[in-house]
């Protein structure tokens, strides 16, 4: 018990990894996907797909700060662990209301009170922990005074918008992250963060992908559920697993070049580089994960439990193929982001990649679901080893392939 009343923090070393702790942590948090997935899956449409991106975006800022703080501070020592637990039980009581957050009539503001109460309670603990972890710093204790200034003000639309719900809600509510958002933007270039361990930092959020990953593994298993499985449910199982090793694939062969670069920076530029392309970036990767897991999930619900045996009637509705597919060219995009963010450069085939996904939507619509899975799968398999032959090209010298275009700045 000494260590919990540990007087001082233990600051992470340049050579610091991931710890257990933290990854027990990140379990919470998949916890949390799977609930949105379960809440999108329940009624597929517009409405429903906006909503789930809002608490996916929710979620994404609560484990970015504890991402960050477990960067500067051992997550796992003495009162960063007893902050973080709580933080952890916070976030496991918001992610068990999700599915109750949109619902309207009597009953229902106390899942909405409770979500967000939750998440005021993981923030305002991770800033205390924060403030705490950064004693002797005093350019981080300025950027985290500068970062509360500018976000506090954030959680009075997020109570309004629980205390009126309907469109008012989801109206607030996205003001509220926005505020958030630009919170830690202004946080980042009038001060700027800390990156004590960049190889704790880009660990750490490349397990949080393979994390979300998961999901799309998960679904298969949802979307079956306890029904007899058929030959084309296994079939839409494996296509599920060739499309999750293909996007693991396409991303960390760029997770690598950008930790490289991100190890060779250091100061502020460090933090900068890690604000826009770990913390920006990776946001479309986590949210076109969890999308294309929902499409995952639609097609073998109807292939299971669909009262057509012919399989070609067993279309997907539109919210569902553009949860397939364009949440695969969201995942693309924020790839390319990343790389661009990171290394300042972004291969043509990179760029082009998610609009090529948004034009096979359409054939995604109306082709059967299966077919359609089997598309996606189809084009990522030719786009990894596409990239793979570029990349070999590249590294011998050899001819014919562009190696990079200019990517954002």
């Amino acid at each position: 018990m000494g260590q919990v009343f540990r007087s001082r923090a233990v600051v992470t070393a340049e050579t610091h990894r991931t710890t257990r702790f933290e990854i027990f942590f990140d379990l919470v948090f998949v916890f949390a996907l799977i609930r949105v997935t379960e809440f999108m899956s329940a009624r597929p449409a517009p409405v429903t797909l906006a909503q789930g991106l809002l608490i996916l975006m929710m979620l994404w800022l609560s484990w970015l700060v504890y991402s960050s703080l477990g960067n500067y501070a051992r997550a796992d020592v003495g009162l960063s662990r007893a902050g973080t637990t709580a933080a952890m039980a916070a976030v496991f009581l918001a992610a068990l209301v999700i599915p109750d957050v949109w619902k309207s009539g009597p009953g229902t503001l106390e899942p909405r009170l409770i979500l967000v109460l939750a998440y005021i309670v993981l923030r305002l603990i991770h800033l205390a922990l924060f403030r705490w972890a950064a004693a002797d710093d005093r350019r981080l204790r300025r950027t985290i005074r500068i970062y509360a200034l500018a976000t506090v003000p954030s959680w009075i639309p997020l109570v309004l918008g629980a205390v009126f719900g309907g469109r008012t809600q989801i109206l607030l509510w996205t003001a509220a992250l926005v505020i958030d958002m630009a919170g830690g933007v202004i946080a980042s270039v009038r001060s700027g963060w800390s990156i004590r361990s960049p190889g704790h930092f880009t660990e750490r959020h490349s397990l949080v992908v393979i994390i979300a990953l998961g999901e799309s593994l998960v679904s298969v298993g949802t979307g079956v559920g306890v029904e007899m499985i058929r030959r084309p449910v296994l079939l839409a199982a494996l296509l599920t697993l060739t499309i999750t090793v293909c996007l693991y694939r396409l991303y960390s062969e760029n997770a690598a070049i950008a930790g490289e670069v991100l190890k060779a920076e250091s100061g502020v530029r460090r933090g900068r580089l890690a604000t826009n392309a770990y913390g920006r970036a990776h946001f479309p990767l986590i949210a076109g994960t969890i999308y294309t897991a929902l499409g995952v999930e639609q097609v073998i619900a109807d292939l299971s439990h669909g009262h057509s045996h012919d399989i070609a009637e067993l279309r997907l509705g539109w919210p569902s193929a553009a949860a397939l597919f364009g949440g695969t060219a969201l995942y693309l995009t924020g790839r390319a982001a990343f790389l661009g963010l990171s290394v300042r450069s972004v291969p043509p085939e990179q760029l082009l990649a998610p609009g090529v996904v948004l034009l096979l939507l359409p054939a995604g619509r109306f082709l059967p679901g299966l077919a359609a899975l089997g598309l996606l799968a189809t084009f990522l398999v030719v786009l990894v080893s596409y990239e793979a032959l570029c990349r070999r090209r590249r590294d011998s010298g050899g001819p014919a392939v562009d190696p990079a275009t200019s990517g954002p700045s």
